[in-house]
């Protein structure tokens, strides 16, 4: 039986408040006007399962729709699509059914907007973290040529391809980086734990350490002294890179980087070489203009650095250049994709051609993820190897220097 909180008077007049167990508001009256108090405000006390439910939902309805909540929803509006099912009762049905609570309220908003007569594209303009640019521009022309069911399931592969990469990329990255994290978490625990235990033991030997202890002694001696200031520099160091990547300046520079990392940044550079070619042949094989499909392709490509030069490709069609003459201008493609663009203008297979230089470096880029391990596995193998030498020397050779001095 729920539980209310009440406040009321008494036939004196005096205020009284406190709780009760009722069957509802209405009982919960009733029952203190029975017993003569006037009520003034009656509450039903939420429980803290309640409660947890209420931030349950609170931090599913903050959650951006991934990747899979997208491909899903277009796989099944094409399959309703083709079946013939009005696109009114498609939305209805997959708001119903959907599991990510923000494409579910925002398909309830889109919904209202068809229902005030409004296309499908321009409902899912005030959505840009939902659906991208070229989600909706791709719709527009879906809807305007009549092939709304061919579209969405384009745009379903697409989503899976670059869901596929993406994956792909995390893998690859995962061993390498819980290496580093171990190896961090291993000096510092060294440096401010083990270290200072074997200082006490060398202090004992009343002679001059070796360089490599005193270093390594130097080192630790400083973590332990000043580790907290050390933690609040990093966490403001992490804070300003976080802040300063969000700028434009910022994201600029670091998408830029990404591309010369050694070893892994050729890998994101054919990444993104596919994701351009693939997101621009599927712009063309829907008609979208080329000056337009040239800056919805800029805004898909998910690389600041990338995107300028595809907006320079734009600029200069716009001044009545060639496409393959603007993209050779940028300095930024490779021969394959100017050598595919110069042939598909010649024969009026652009799209083809470019969607060809994306499963080219798809398999590029899954041939070197599979082998990314092994290429990295050398480097981590001598950090580690260095970290190890330099405790041993650090540790071991005052150890050897007064068995030394015993023997003699």
């Amino acid at each position: 039986m729920p539980s209310f909180e009440y406040r009321g008077r008494d036939a004196g007049g005096s205020a009284v408040s406190g709780t009760a167990d009722a069957i509802s508001t209405d009982a919960m009256a009733t029952q203190l006007l029975n017993s003569g108090i006037t009520p003034l405000e009656i509450q039903e006390q939420k429980k803290k399962s309640d409660i947890q439910k209420e931030f349950i939902h609170w931090w599913n309805a903050r959650k951006t729709p991934e990747l899979d909540d997208l491909i899903l929803f277009a796989r099944q509006f094409y399959t309703l699509q083709r079946a013939g099912v009005p696109i009114i009762r498609a939305i209805t049905g997959l708001a119903d059914t959907t599991r990510n609570l923000q494409l579910q309220e925002s398909l309830r908003e889109i919904l209202n907007d068809l229902e005030a007569g409004h296309e499908l594209s321009s409902a899912m303009i005030p959505y840009p973290k939902i659906f991208s640019p070229l989600f909706v521009n791709m719709v527009k022309v879906g809807e305007s040529t009549g092939r709304l069911d061919v579209v969405f399931l384009q745009i379903a592969e697409y989503l899976e391809r670059e869901k596929q990469t993406r994956d792909q990329i995390k893998a690859a990255m995962r061993y390498p980086s819980f290496v580093l994290i171990a190896i961090t978490v291993a000096m510092v625990v060294i440096n401010i734990f083990v270290i200072p235990t074997f200082a006490k033991v060398f202090a004992g030997f009343n002679t001059e350490l070796p360089l490599p202890t005193r270093i390594l002694m130097g080192i630790s001696d400083f973590m332990v002294a000043y580790w907290p200031h050390m933690l609040v520099i990093v966490i403001i160091i992490i804070m300003g890179i976080q802040h300063y990547v969000k700028t434009v300046a910022g994201e600029y520079n670091w998408d830029k980087y990404k591309l010369r990392i050694p070893i892994i940044g050729s890998i994101i550079f054919r990444a993104t070489l596919s994701r351009f070619a693939r997101s621009f042949a599927m712009s063309m094989r829907a008609g979208v203009p080329l000056v337009q499909a040239l800056m919805l392709v800029s805004r898909a490509v998910d690389n600041a650095f990338v995107s300028q030069h595809v907006m320079s490709m734009r600029f200069g069609i716009e001044r009545g250049d060639s496409l393959t003459r603007t993209a050779a201008s940028t300095e930024m493609f490779t021969p394959l994709v100017i050598q595919m663009m110069s042939v598909g203008e010649e024969t009026g297979a652009v799209d083809d051609l470019l969607e060809q230089v994306a499963e080219f470096y798809d398999r590029e880029v899954d041939y070197d993820l599979k082998s990314l391990t092994s290429k990295i596995e050398p480097v981590l193998i001598v950090a580690i190897a260095g970290m190890v030498l330099v405790l041993a020397l650090g540790v071991f050779l005052p150890m050897w220097d007064l068995i030394g001095a015993a023997k003699n």
